[in-house]
């Protein structure tokens, strides 16, 4: 048997006015778009916003459906949306807020399993990893790269 040991590297802000300015303009989006979020049955808005390597800022938000399945998370809005139109640029970083009826929930945001996987996926496809920014009341954080997300995530090379 062999034990290892995984770490994942954060970092934590206290307030939106500690980040570097280019991650509070990009936080700021994502607050921005959720609010065009379409959330009649859970109330929970989400926004997300991504900086591209050619500086565009691509929004996305959350779109429920009746049949929750249907429905897509914010993230994967943006990441496809930025994907599609924007094919042959990477994506630099991705800020995620959400907010209920109390406003910005207080812990940060974070993408569910599959925007998770999406985000891998994306850093794959462009050999760049993403800045990922989770916006919270209590705090924000940071983090340099999905595999500090998902570290046993299931990449291209895996269907070798």
């Amino acid at each position: 048997m062999r034990r290892k040991e995984l770490r994942i590297k954060v970092c934590e802000y206290d307030a939106l006015e500690e980040l570097p300015e280019s991650d509070q303009k990009l936080l700021l989006a994502a607050r921005k778009a959720s609010n065009n979020a379409y959330a009649p049955y859970s109330k929970f808005c989400v926004g997300a916003a991504l900086l591209l390597e050619n500086g565009e800022i691509i929004a996305g938000s959350n779109q429920e459906n009746a049949d929750f399945t249907d429905g897509l998370c914010a993230e994967r809005v943006a990441l496809f949306y930025a994907n599609s139109t924007y094919p042959d640029k990477a994506v630099k970083a991705i800020a995620v807020t959400a907010k209920n009826a109390n406003g910005i929930v207080e812990f940060p945001a974070q993408p569910c399993g599959s925007c998770r996987q999406v985000l891998v996926e994306t850093e794959v496809r462009y050999s760049k990893q993403i800045r990922i920014i989770m916006d919270g009341q209590k705090y924000i954080q940071v983090l340099d790269g999905a595999d500090n997300l998902l570290p046993f995530a299931f990449k291209p090379s895996d269907l070798e």
